[in-house]
């Protein structure tokens, strides 16, 4: 199986500049290492009715392609079924019953790094299991055997994060992501993947797990966030930020992608004639703040404007 690079959205809803321009990263890093690039919809949670249409949809508007079909977590259970039954034959999985907010109160477990799992279920007897399955069903967590774990980011470097008993199936069935990414990106041949770096600290969770599943570790690169002018994480709520909203405002889909690349400092264009200009070691390492377009949407963040570009038919 050849390398792969993807681009897996929730599909929550539109996507917003944010999405895209880590959409854009993520087909850049794949084809100028010559990399396939793929693109997975997970579904298992969170999924809104039209939204995955709309977001291929805007993906081809600005100009990513990918290859093949699309993949969906949802028709991918036995897979994960397939997993948990691995770690759960090598004494790797524990039934959980906390809540939430049983967890937050917990006392944290001596040594333990600070917002780790304290391990409150993990030695309950079989009695005490049965007792408590009758008041509800259980999670999986994995029965971890290290505290932390290191992996390497491109942009990053050497990064060195959390790994607890960490959910592996929630208590209403359904696959947690932490799981579904690993037994997903093995299954498909991916070994790059490129997302935003809020997703850094679960990572080496992540490797940690592919490690245990005799799985290989992708090579990471964690891309700043975009941000609105008050510095918070980029949302629906700052106004014109999705390309449904920026076409309203006049502001075409070639107009958008030419703003992101400019704010990765790579020339307009269409993607496949942005490659030869395409560094992974000279992207900012900074957030971006989204510039708005004054006057295009009410609540909308007042800027400097979106580059000049053409309409949208040749992203």
């Amino acid at each position: 199986m050849t390398s792969a690079g993807r681009f897996a959205p929730s599909p929550s809803g539109e996507l917003h500049v944010g999405n895209l321009r880590t959409a854009i990263l993520a087909w850049l890093f794949a084809r100028s290492g010559g990399r396939r690039f793929l693109l997975r919809v997970e579904d298992l949670d969170r999924a809104r009715a039209g939204a995955e249409a709309e977001q291929l949809r805007d993906l081809a508007a600005i100009g990513v392609s990918w290859d093949g079909g699309v993949v969906r977590q949802t028709e991918r259970e036995h897979l994960y079924d397939g997993a948990i039954a691995e770690l759960t034959a090598a004494g790797l999985t524990y039934e959980c019953f906390c809540t939430r907010r049983e967890i937050q109160e917990a006392p944290s477990a001596p040594h333990a790094p600070l917002g780790a799992y304290p391990g409150t279920c993990r030695n309950l007897s079989g009695a005490e299991r049965e007792a408590k399955r009758a008041a509800r069903p259980p999670a999986v967590r994995l029965r971890s055997t290290v505290a932390e774990a290191t992996v390497w980011d491109v942009l990053h470097g050497s990064y060195t994060g959390v790994v607890d008993d960490f959910v592996l199936r929630r208590n209403d069935g359904v696959t947690a992501y932490n799981l579904a990414v690993v037994v997903d990106d093995a299954a498909q041949g991916i070994d790059q993947v490129v997302r935003g770096d809020d997703l850094l600290p679960s990572t080496p969770r992540q490797a940690y797990l592919a490690s245990l599943l005799n799985m290989p570790v992708p090579e990471y690169a964690h891309v700043p966030l975009v941000l609105n002018a008050d510095g918070a994480r980029l949302a629906k709520r700052d106004g014109a930020v999705t390309l449904a909203d920026l076409a309203l405002a006049g502001v075409g889909a070639d107009q958008v992608r030419d703003t992101l690349l400019d704010s990765l400092g790579l020339p307009p264009g269409r993607l496949g004639d942005v490659l030869a200009a395409f560094d992974p070691a000279a992207l900012p390492r900074e957030p971006w703040v989204w510039p708005g377009v004054p006057g295009a949407h009410k609540g909308a963040h007042p800027g400097t404007g979106l580059r000049a570009g053409t309409d949208s038919r040749g992203a």
